[in-house]
């Protein structure tokens, strides 16, 4: 069993404790079913039904264990809104696209996204562009789309290009590659080069360190500020990093760089609203960790499905060296209409940003259920998208889904939704896009790969289903 005296320090660490002793955890502890509060008299609302789960615990083991399976128990069992427990707090999850959408419509301004997050990674993100709430989001959203405009992107989409092939030049052929850490190391040089327009060396090994360190911190299991633990290193981290973007940002307010922290230093409204300094470091760190981290899933999982869907592999690789581009723009990246599709595939089925949070502000309710105020709300994603109920055999890699004109019409909007919606849908969307399929077009012209027979990525929870391996691939070289 768990040694409660020496507590993992990561969702990934107990993961990987609970799998190496085979632990079973029962999702059926002998709680019975109970309303998470009383509907108001004459409300015609249902109650939201759940149960704790173990003393204290909750659930927490089992959404370790296997959160996908975990999640469309409940979701048989009480519908799309259910409540349970977990270290203390009962958490109302809400599954599927009825629910998802009431959520990030938001019509009556219950939900906040503030509250919500603050427990999960307020001290790391804290006042991030998805950790704002209603008009101060709007009034910084305006100001941050001026970063993200189709004359940025195609700007640094071609300073993506040039760190693309400068990192693949230095992959060579094996037979057990690892992929995951070999795209993670990738992106961190493209983000320190696209994002923050430093060169690599010292100064940028140390800003992908403090960035690391910042991500895990606030995914620790043990949150307290004790010396050498993970929350800790997080803490630290981030306060390096506020002191590194907050010493520059006067330099770059004068100058034209044309990175994202430069850009975010000069962009203002159009009615001519601009951010402090403290805003730009809160947004800076928070779109590192966004871009990142969940482009960093995205690519290796799809990758992962590639390499053990070697047709679709092949099929990818002839629309790519069909198209002889060294340094593709928007316009050409949405000409890809295979790789499109394998992307949307890999977002249904690994959404990086598997579950998003919420506090309800005021008593509300999402599907005709009582939602009470206070109510911690857990909105998933990554398990909405893997329900039978809209996607058939949602399991299996696929991305005919989304070459045919009638599964796509088929599915209502927020059946697929691995962006968010509403105010708060991803700003970077756009971003993550061109990356992936920038990334992806250099990888299939210039080699071909599978995973090891029989072989399954062990897969745990950071932002989403993340490798928990360094997922082994055969590589090879193709001529050139």
């Amino acid at each position: 069993m768990l040694n409660l005296l020496d507590p993992p320090t990561s969702l990934t660490e107990a993961r990987q404790r609970l799998q190496g002793i085979g632990a079973t955890v029962n999702d059926r502890w002998p709680t019975r079913d109970r309303p998470l509060a009383v509907p108001p008299a004459g409300s015609g609302l249902r109650p939201v039904m759940g149960n704790y789960g173990m003393p204290y615990l909750g659930h927490v083991l089992s959404t370790l264990v296997d959160p996908l399976e975990f999640a469309r128990r409940r979701y048989a069992r009480y519908g799309p809104v259910s409540w349970a427990g977990g270290v203390g707090f009962r958490v109302v999850a809400l599954l599927g696209p009825e629910a998802l959408e009431a959520a990030w419509v938001n019509r009556d301004k219950a939900l906040s996204s503030t509250r919500g997050w603050q427990p999960v990674i307020g001290p790391f993100f804290h006042r991030g562009i998805m950790l704002l709430d209603f008009e101060e989001h709007r009034d910084h959203r305006r100001i941050m789309q001026r970063a993200f405009t189709r004359t940025a992107l195609n700007t640094y989409l071609a300073d993506t290009a040039d760190g693309v092939d400068r990192a693949l030049a230095k992959w060579r052929g094996a037979d057990r590659f690892p992929m995951y850490p070999s795209i993670k190391q990738l992106l961190l040089q493209q983000a320190a080069e696209v994002f923050v327009g430093t060169e690599l060396g010292v100064e940028s090994d140390q800003r992908i360190e403090d960035f690391h360190h910042t991500v895990h911190g606030g995914q620790a299991i043990v949150r307290a500020d004790v010396p050498g633990g993970t929350w800790a290193r997080g803490l630290r981290a981030r306060e390096r990093l506020e002191r590194y973007f907050g010493d520059q940002i006067a330099q770059r307010r004068r100058a034209d760089g044309t990175d994202l922290f430069s850009m975010l230093c000069r962009s203002e409204s159009e009615d001519g609203q601009r951010f402090t300094d403290a805003d730009i470091v809160n947004h800076m760190i928070f779109l590192l960790m966004a871009a990142h981290d969940t482009t960093a899933i995205a690519l290796s999982m799809l990758a992962y499905e590639l390499g053990r869907n070697t047709k679709w592999q092949d099929a990818l690789r002839e629309e790519a060296v069909a198209r002889p581009i060294e340094s593709p723009t928007l316009d050409d990246l949405e000409d890809y209409r295979m790789l499109d599709a394998a992307f949307k595939e890999v977002l249904r089925m690994y959404a990086p940003a598997g579950t998003l949070f919420r506090q309800a502000i005021r008593d509300t309710e999402i599907c005709g259920h009582f939602i009470p105020r206070k109510s911690q709300i857990a909105i998933s994603v990554h398990a909405s998208m893997r329900l039978s109920d809209w996607w058939p055999d949602p399991d299996t890699f696929d991305p005919s889904r989304f070459t045919d004109a009638a599964n796509r019409a088929a599915v209502n909007r927020y059946a697929f939704a691995p962006f968010g919606g509403g105010a708060h849908k991803c700003i970077g969307q756009q971003f993550a896009d061109m990356t992936v399929k920038t990334v992806m077009h250099k990888l299939l012209r210039g080699f071909r790969w599978t995973v090891p027979d029989g072989y399954r990525v062990p897969l745990t929870w950071g932002t989403g289903p993340t490798p928990a391996d360094d997922l082994p691939i055969h590589l090879e070289l193709l001529d050139t």
